[in-house]
């Protein structure tokens, strides 16, 4: 009885595996890039061990991150809300639920949620074990 429900259990997750591959026909592209929002080009640290650590981050209506910047890739994703980043010299840019964007690194930023509800930003860093995702900075 045993080895007849394993069976199942096994042919069920073959059918649910099978449907999932099947759903990859169904795929929304967000990002495919070789270079950030400011136009740089991606390059992977190269000390310590590689890391990745993803986190959403909350700002309410008029709310600001503060100034910083990024020594490691950093992937975003706003999932709701819009969000403006200051870049100093080098102009802002405006983000809206749905928008996804390669972060620039190395250039202080301030991000800024500039519409009238919640912002929830899904941040993925890609960098080291040896690197810091965030750095604050002055402007």
């Amino acid at each position: 009885m045993r080895a007849l429900c394993r069976l199942a259990l096994v042919v069920a997750t073959l059918n649910i595996a099978a449907a999932r591959a099947d759903d990859y026909r169904q795929v929304q592209p967000l990002l495919d890039t070789t270079t950030s929002n400011l136009g740089q080009t991606l390059v992977y640290p190269d000390q310590g061990a590689a890391k990745i650590r993803s986190l959403i981050v909350t700002l309410e209506p008029g709310e600001e991150t503060g100034w910083h910047s990024h020594p490691v890739l950093t992937y975003g994703y706003i999932l709701s809300g819009e969000v403006t980043v200051d870049y100093g010299a080098a102009g802002t840019k405006v983000y809206r639920a749905g928008d996804s964007f390669m972060e620039a690194f190395d250039v202080p930023h301030n991000g800024r949620n500039s519409g009238a509800t919640p912002l929830s930003i899904l941040a993925v860093f890609m960098g080291s074990t040896d690197l810091p995702d965030v750095v604050k900075s002055e402007r």
